[in-house]
């Protein structure tokens, strides 16, 4: 295991096209995979009937949540016996699994993951086909090319391809994994600045900031914003990681025997921390802007009632009729994209070609060609970029592109 790489969180990882029948045997009460004789070098050679902890997901586009089921998977040599009795020289690997309500999901030509986590539990993951996270997890891999039926199988992954950067932390924590990051020097300071509990987001988005002093927007925008999104990232996770403790120990010292204050606290969690992620992005975008000497009107109101993310010179300049239009600028933020994209396509009417800035990694082709259909310009930091295929990147626009633009409208 090396800290920083995906052996920290992986033994080894498996994947795989589901074919037309595996599809069919993983609905049916035949519930195995074919072609596994290569998960040896992961899962080791059998000695009878070994039976993996396994933790199911189904990801698609269309949800938020994943499909998630505990279960369990069973590897053995089918020939064993026969080899033992009979001096048969014949192997026959299989992997079983039982009906579930991923194995129930699955189609033909979704993807496969099989991946030994560190502490020898098996994850297993089917993403569906042509989807954005299908390619998120392929590039996190290190995979391209899956057209032969068998699986394809990593057990190295201390490479360099292998660090984990910010595309990668996003991605891991789609299947489940949230990346041990904390920063202790800083809790502390967090907590006397902050009296003990959870600041508004833009105060924490500026104390974020000022905790990055070698690094500004003025001079590279795109790798500014990262840097500002990761450090929050780290010192939210640090704080929340103390206060719920707290509360947790609080919950359990008081000795209510009802999990529904448990359960109240965990999804209290968990919406802060959905809500804040985009608050934050939208937070650290104003400060770029800001030092950049754009100006701009954030959450102004459009047709209908609708609140684009920001709007260029002005929300004042939006509404004058004999301002060009040519001239306004639309920009959407969104931390992840999924299918939500579509919802900006109303906003800010009278700009009829939108600029979305998000920070997903590897976005799907179909999803990329769909938003130029629609005129919709997508922007990421330029780090991210690498994570999309050479043709998606001919489209791409990076956060100065988009200073320079704006800016050129703005003294236009």
């Amino acid at each position: 295991m090396k800290k920083g790489y995906l052996s920290q969180y992986f033994k080894g990882v498996a994947l795989k096209r589901l074919s037309a029948v595996e599809a069919d045997t993983m609905r049916s009460n035949q519930h195995e995979f074919n072609g596994v004789e290569s998960l040896r070098s992961i899962l080791g050679e059998p000695s009878g009937k070994v039976r993996f902890a396994a933790k199911f997901l189904y990801l698609s586009d269309q949800d938020d949540e994943p499909v998630v089921e505990d279960g369990f998977l069973t590897w053995y040599d089918a020939r064993q016996k026969a080899r033992e009795e009979r001096g048969v020289m014949r192997w026959e690997y299989r992997l079983y699994f039982p009906t579930n309500l991923v194995s129930q999901c699955a189609a033909e030509g979704d993807l496969l993951v099989i991946a030994r986590r560190a502490d020898g539990e098996l994850l297993a993951i089917v993403a569906e086909k042509d989807t954005t996270i299908e390619r998120q997890i392929m590039w996190l891999f290190g995979f391209s090319d899956l057209t032969h039926p068998g699986f394809s199988v990593k057990s190295e992954l201390e490479t360099e391809q292998d660090r984990i950067g910010f595309a990668a932390r996003v991605i891991l924590e789609q299947i489940g994994i949230e990346p041990e990051e904390e920063a202790p020097n800083y809790l502390d300071e967090m907590l006397a600045r902050f009296g003990g509990g959870f600041p508004k987001t833009v105060e924490f988005s500026a104390y974020a900031r000022s905790t990055i002093r070698d690094l500004s927007s003025r001079d590279d925008p795109d790798a500014a914003l990262v840097a500002w999104m990761e450090r929050e990232e780290v010192l939210f996770r640090t704080l929340e990681k103390h206060l719920l403790g707290e509360k947790l120990r609080r919950l359990v010292q008081s000795g209510i025997e009802d999990t529904g204050p448990f359960i109240k606290l965990v999804q209290s969690a968990l919406q802060r921390r959905k809500s804040r992620a985009g608050s934050a992005l939208e937070n650290h975008l104003e400060q770029v802007f800001t030092d950049h000497g754009v100006t701009y009107t954030r959450s102004g109101i459009t047709e209908k009632k609708l609140k684009p993310d920001f709007i260029f010179p002005s929300i004042t300049h939006y509404y004058d009729a004999s301002f060009p239009q040519a001239r306004l600028t639309m920009l959407a933020s969104k931390s992840t994209c999924k299918d939500r994209w579509r919802q900006i396509l109303n906003e800010a009417v009278r700009i009829p070609y939108k600029h979305l800035l998000t920070l997903e990694p590897s976005i799907s082709e179909d999803q990329t060609n769909e938003m130029k259909a629609e005129q919709v310009q997508l922007v990421l930091p330029r780090s991210l970029h690498q994570t999309y295929t050479a043709a998606q990147q001919a489209y791409l626009m990076d956060v100065k592109s988009f200073i320079q633009l704006v800016r050129q409208r703005q003294n236009a």
